[in-house]
């Protein structure tokens, strides 16, 4: 590994970090009493995003324990915002949808914060560096499925 692999990484790893760290903040300040945690609304989105899932597949797809996730879908369950079916091809598994009313908190909270993300870019950066950001997040999500 060549030292200016290092350098990058070590600058990735940093800007991500602080990037993660500050979403997660904005995130809760955002958050109503009785709202989805930043799990619970990442849950949402692989829901969303790939389909009925195992609580197994759903916990391995956002790197975290079963307990985390399944804590996460009592949540969400209890607000009604996700809900349990049987798998067809498995009737001993269980899938977890995503319900109306989980679609529509997903898309007020995404909302919100991409308004505030885009608004951030837009007025901060030159169309260029945005095209570079443009670029950069296929590689940052191509670095989150390798590690």
């Amino acid at each position: 590994m060549t030292g200016d692999a290092v350098l990058v990484a070590r600058d990735v790893r940093v800007a991500v970090g602080r990037l993660s760290r500050r979403l997660r903040r904005i995130y809760g300040q955002g958050q109503a009493p009785g709202e989805s945690s930043f799990l619970e609304l990442a849950v949402l989105l692989r829901v969303e995003r790939t389909g009925p899932s195992s609580a197994s597949a759903l916990a391995t797809g956002e790197r975290v324990t079963s307990q985390a996730v399944s804590v996460a879908l009592a949540g969400l369950r209890r607000r009604g915002l996700v809900r349990v079916t049987t798998d067809p091809s498995d009737r001993r598994r269980s899938l977890i949808e995503i319900s109306d009313a989980g679609r529509k908190t997903l898309e007020r909270r995404e909302r919100q914060m991409g308004d505030r993300l885009a608004d951030v870019v837009t007025s901060n950066f030159s169309d260029a560096e945005l095209e570079c950001l443009r670029a950069a997040a296929p590689l940052l999500n191509r670095i989150a499925d390798l590690l």
